[in-house]
């Protein structure tokens, strides 16, 4: 049997996650997880939350290698993951109540970062729930020296990466009909943002 894929950060923040999706999510939401990388966040939080469903996605170059996690947990209400690149719409997820990602818009290009907003605008329902997870600068500054140095990091591995200004995402997130509804300083440097759609789309 091939090795379940791991993370030690999500192995980390997945509680303190969980904690503030317990007050977003609503029993019945229709849970979209874009980026769903190792599937670590996706078993936890669809066990702790068994009212929802929780579909699963990725980019489809790991979309096997999640499914490794997600079969091997069997739960109903998380089925196998499916295909979704940003890049490429419509997406592959009907018309999800919530949208979840974490730890992605700092891995994409700008460019996809913008898709990622224009897709969720098209797919999240109205009056839907947007929370993303990861680390962001505001008025241009680093919140840490930690989250310079990963910055660093990931532009040397790829120029196009790199940690995004949170005046940017929210610019996007309102392009998209989306209004910030909440900014929760997360452990690590991180930030957790809520954002609500319009009722009326």
């Amino acid at each position: 049997m091939s090795e379940l894929p791991f993370s030690q950060a999500c192995e980390n923040n997945k509680q303190v996650i969980l904690e503030i999706l317990q007050r977003h999510f609503k029993d019945g939401d229709q849970v979209l997880e874009l980026s769903g990388g190792t599937g670590q966040h996706a078993v936890h939080f669809a066990q702790n939350l068994p009212n929802l469903h929780w579909q699963s996605s990725d980019i489809p170059s790991n979309v096997d290698s999640l499914n490794l996690r997600l079969a091997g947990a069997m739960l109903t209400n998380l089925p196998a993951a499916i295909s979704i690149d940003v890049n490429h719409t419509p997406w592959n997820s009907g018309r999800p109540t919530a949208i979840f990602s974490a730890n992605s818009l700092h891995i994409m290009s700008a460019d996809s970062v913008e898709n990622f907003f224009k897709g969720i605008g098209e797919a999240l329902q109205a009056d839907g729930t947007l929370i993303v997870y990861g680390p962001f600068k505001y008025t241009g500054e680093f919140t840490s020296p930690s989250n310079e140095g990963f910055d660093r990091l990931l532009k040397d591995r790829d120029p196009a990466s790199g940690v995004r200004d949170f005046e940017w995402i929210s610019d996007l997130a309102t392009l998209a009909n989306l209004t910030l509804f909440e900014d929760n300083a997360m452990p690590a440097n991180n930030r957790l943002l809520v954002f609500k759609k319009a009722k009326q789309s």
